[in-house]
């Protein structure tokens, strides 16, 4: 094993493993942190990801470790993989000695309350940390299988971006950078929730026709949202806007998309969670991007239209049915005032 210093992955699941994996391929070392103890036992000795990603095996760099204080003391570049509802709990009380090291989150979704991207929330928690986020069309099955893969690292810091694209740039995965780090991680976070809709259609039969236009509607919806809190309409042209809208609203292999699948097939909720066994961040985001979008008066139907569905005993047919009887508007909101899009 090389005597270079560690990179960290903070987080157990399908993501983190495959980013710990990409690093280890490229040659670094990888410490990558879970809270269970059982769950790193079983990686260590199995070789592969049992819970998350099973059948892909661990590269023999990626070391799976449970002491957190060691990780954040011994490494510079980490890549946080924790769930929104862990960011705070898990990383606050070792703020300190994240002090000036590289922060990159790896987690879409929106804080409940406070309406914080994960990189704010890490921006808070420590506010001398240097912080970036990665965004694009990702499912972490197939960057496990080497499929050919794009991504965005989104920062400010020019020389944390130049770090990212160094340590996971490869053959089969690409890295473009952007300065952009609120619109690439807002993107993100908002394309979740109409992966849940994109699912909900497929279950019901619904046809291309009508899912293509869901999904070219929820581009413009959460691009009118983005502008509004002012992100660069520009950036969801890119992979972490309409790429990622396109991957997670059209395939099977996505988290969200399955739980609208499965409320699709008749099961609750609830049920659609306990069956994924994994966090689907478009459910929190929801709640709190309906709640936003009222606060702000931005027009946000289907956003409206699924929150119905799932909080309200409403039916995708009686969503769209309201749609198609709205007032017809423009297709594109952004040409003739500011030239973009």
């Amino acid at each position: 094993m090389s005597e270079q210093q560690p990179i960290a992955v903070l987080g157990g699941g399908s993501f983190g493993t495959a980013v710990a994996n990409l690093l280890g391929e490229n040659g670094h070392r990888v410490w990558q942190w879970m809270r269970d103890p059982v769950q790193a036992e079983a990686m260590r000795t199995r070789r592969e990801n049992p819970r998350y990603l099973k059948g892909v095996p661990l590269h023999p760099l990626v070391e799976p470790v449970t002491d957190l204080a060691q990780v954040l003391a011994g490494t510079e570049l980490l890549f946080v993989a924790l769930p929104s509802s862990a960011l705070r709990t898990v990383l606050a009380p070792h703020a300190p000695v994240l002090a000036g090291k590289m922060l990159v989150s790896l987690t879409k979704g929106i804080e409940a309350g406070t309406f914080k991207l994960m990189s704010e929330i890490l921006e808070e928690i420590v506010p001398q940390a240097r912080l970036g986020v990665i965004s694009g069309p990702n499912l972490a099955r197939e960057i496990a299988e080497h499929e050919l893969t794009a991504t965005v690292v989104a920062s400010a810091d020019e020389a944390l971006c130049s770090a990212v694209q160094h340590a996971l740039h490869g053959r089969r995965f690409r890295v473009y950078a952007s300065s952009d780090r609120f619109g690439v991680e807002l993107g993100g976070a908002l394309k979740n929730v109409y992966a849940i809709i994109a699912g909900l259609a497929a279950a019901l039969n619904m046809g291309e026709n009508t899912r293509s236009m869901l999904i070219t509607r929820a581009l413009a919806e959460m691009t009118r949202f983005a502008v509004s809190q002012g992100a660069n309409p520009m950036t969801f042209l890119g992979l972490a806007g309409v790429g990622d809208l396109i991957v997670t609203c059209s395939s099977p292999k996505s988290r969200n998309y399955q739980v609208g699948f499965a409320l699709g097939q008749g099961l609750s909720l609830d049920e659609a969670v306990t069956r994924l066994g994994e966090v689907a961040e478009g459910v929190n985001t929801l709640k709190v991007l309906k709640a936003r979008a009222a606060q702000l008066s931005v027009y946000m139907p289907l956003v409206a239209g699924l929150h119905a569905i799932l909080f309200e005993g409403r039916t995708l047919e009686q969503v769209i049915e309201l749609l198609m009887a709205g007032e017809p508007k423009t297709d594109v909101d952004f040409i003739p005032t500011t030239g973009f899009i």
